[in-house]
C-alpha cells in the first residue's frame, strides 16, 4: 500500500498509512521505509525522510541496514556530504545496521567525485578496522578517484595491495581496474613504466600462464611516440594475456562501451566469440546505450533486431527502454512505438512507466498528439502514473493543434493526482479554450471545475 501510495504522488496519505502502521506496531520490513524515504527525497522532502529514520525505533522493525544505506544515498546525491557524515557516525555502530561494507562505499564514491581521493582513500584503509572487506566494486571507485586526482603513487600501491587481497586467485572483473590504472600512466607519458606493471599485473594479478606472458608483442609500445596505440595494446594484452575468462571479457567490453570507445569494446567482442563465450544481455544493453549516446540509433536498432538474435539472448525491459528513448530523441518516434507492440507480445517482458514516458513525450516532440494521448491512455490502464514532464508536454502540444476537449481533459487527471502543471501550461489550456467566442460558456465551466483542485 505504501509503494502504490507513494508512486501515485498521494505523500499525506502514505504518511497517513505510516502512521498507522506505528500505532499498530505492525511487523514492518526495512525495505518499505527504503521506498518511503526516496518518494520523499523525490517531491524534495528531504527533512521528512531524515524524520522517518531517526523514528524507526517507534516501529516494530529490527533490521534498518536497507533504510539507513539508502538515507545516506539520498544526501550523497543531494550534496549533503556532512548531513551524510554525522549520520554514518551516529548510526552506523547500532546492532539495526547489519553491514558498513555499502555505506562506506557511498562515501568513498562521493569523495572521489568531488576529488578528494585522499579522504577516500583514508576512508579505504579505515575498512578493516571497522571489520569490512573491500570488494571489487570500491576498489574500482578508488581506483578511477585516485588517477582522476592524478596520485598515480597511491594508484601504484592499490595496485600491489590487489594482488594479495581480492585478486589472490585471479579474478576476471579485475581487469577493469588494472586497465584504468595503466591508461592513466599512459595518458602521463609513462607507457614504458605501464609495459612493465603490465607483466606484473598479468602474473600475480589475473594468474596469466607463462607461456601466454611470452607470446605478447609489446614491441611497439616501447618508444611511447603512440600514447593511444599503446593503450590500445596493453588493452589487448589484458584480455589476451590473462585466462580466457567470460566475467574478464564482459567487463572490459562494458567499461570501453561506457567510455564511448564502440570500436575497441567490438574489438573485444569478437575476441569473446572467438574463443567460445557468448556476450550477456548486459553487455548489449551496454552497446546500446553507447551507439544511442552517439546517435547512432539505427546501429542500435540492429544489434536487437539481428545480433541478439544470432547469439540467443532475449531483450529485457530495460534494453528496450535505451533503445525507445535513442529513437525518440533522435525524432523517430513512430519506429519507438513499434517496439511498445512488440514488448507486449514478449513473455516475461512488460512495458514500465519508463517506457511509456519515454514514448508520450516522443510523440509529442514529434507533433504526433493524438498517438501519444493514446498511449497516455494505455500507461493510465496499466496503473502507471505519468510523470509532470509527460503532462505537460502533451497538453501543450494538443493545445497548439486545437484540440481543446482533450487537452482539459488530461489536465483535470494531472491535477487530480496532485501533479501541479508548468505556468506556460496553464496559459497554453487558457489560450486555447478562450480563442473560440463560441465556447465561452464552456471555458468559464471548465475554469470552474479546475479551480477545486487547485
Amino acid at each position: 500500500m505504501i509503494n502504490i501510495l507513494g508512486s501515485s504522488g498521494l505523500i499525506a496519505d502514505m504518511k497517513e498509512v505510516i502512521d498507522q502502521m506505528k500505532d499498530d506496531s505492525c511487523v514492518c520490513r526495512d525495505s518499505v521505509f527504503a521506498s518511503a524515504m526516496k518518494t520523499y527525497a523525490k517531491v524534495g522532502m528531504l527533512d521528512e525522510a531524515i524524520s522517518l529514520f531517526r523514528n524507526l525505533s517507534n516501529f516494530n522493525c529490527v533490521n534498518w541496514t536497507e533504510s539507513f544505506n539508502t538515507l545516506l544515498q539520498i544526501m550523497v546525491t543531494e550534496s549533503k556530504l556532512e548531513t551524510a557524515h554525522r549520520l554514518f557516525l551516529e548510526n552506523s555502530y547500532g546492532w539495526e545496521v547489519k553491514s558498513r561494507t555499502r555505506s562506506l562505499k557511498l562515501l568513498i564514491d562521493a569523495l572521489c567525485q568531488r576529488s578528494r581521493s585522499d579522504l577516500a582513500l583514508n576512508v579505504f584503509q579505515e575498512m578493516n578496522y571497522q571489520c569490512c572487506s573491500p570488494d571489487n566494486e570500491i576498489y574500482r571507485i578508488l581506483m578511477r578517484g585516485l588517477c582522476d586526482d592524478g596520485r598515480l603513487n597511491e594508484a601504484t600501491h592499490l595496485v600491489y595491495s590487489m594482488f594479495w587481497r581480492i585478486s589472490q586467485k585471479g579474478s576476471g572483473n579485475d581487469v577493469v581496474i588494472y586497465r584504468t590504472f595503466l591508461d592513466a600512466l599512459c595518458e602521463i607519458g609513462q607507457v614504458q613504466e605501464a609495459v612493465e606493471i603490465l607483466g606484473k599485473i598479468l602474473r600475480k594479478g589475473l594468474k596469466a600462464p607463462f607461456r601466454r606472458c611470452k607470446q605478447l608483442d609489446l614491441s611497439q609500445c616501447h618508444d611511447g611516440a603512440d600514447m593511444q596505440g599503446a593503450k590500445v595494446l596493453i588493452n589487448e594484452a589484458l584480455i589476451k594475456g590473462a585466462v580466457p575468462s567470460s566475467d574478464s571479457y564482459n567487463a572490459m567490453a562494458v567499461d570501453l562501451y561506457a567510455e564511448g570507445k564502440i570500436g575497441e569494446a567490438n574489438k573485444v567482442i569478437r575476441e569473446m566469440n572467438g574463443r567460445g563465450f557468448r556476450p550477456p544481455v548486459l553487455v548489449f544493453e551496454a552497446k546500446v546505450a553507447a551507439l544511442c549516446r552517439e546517435g547512432r540509433v539505427y546501429e542500435a536498432v540492429e544489434v536487437i533486431e539481428r545480433e541478439m538474435v544470432e547469439g540467443n539472448c532475449v531483450p529485457t525491459i530495460v534494453l528496450y527502454n535505451t533503445v525507445i528513448k535513442g529513437l525518440c530523441d533522435h525524432r523517430k518516434s513512430a519506429l519507438a512505438v513499434r517496439y511498445l507492440e512488440k514488448i507486449s507480445r514478449q513473455v516475461g517482458c512488460i512495458p514500465n512507466k519508463e517506457t511509456y514516458c519515454n514514448l508520450v513525450v516522443g510523440l509529442s516532440y514529434d507533433g504526433r498528439f493524438i498517438e501519444a494521448s493514446q498511449i497516455l491512455e494505455e500507461m493510465l490502464i496499466k496503473s502507471h502514473w505519468p510523470s509532470v514532464g509527460a503532462y505537460n508536454t502533451l497538453i501543450k502540444g494538443l493545445c497548439s493543434i486545437g484540440r481543446r476537449y482533450e487537452a482539459i481533459m488530461w489536465l483535470e487527471e494531472m491535477v487530480s493526482q496532485e501533479k501541479m502543471p508548468d505556468r506556460s501550461v496553464w496559459d497554453s489550456v487558457v489560450a486555447c479554450v478562450c480563442s473560440d467566442v463560441v465556447v465561452t460558456e464552456l471555458s468559464t465551466e471548465v475554469m470552474m471545475r479546475l479551480t477545486k483542485f487547485v
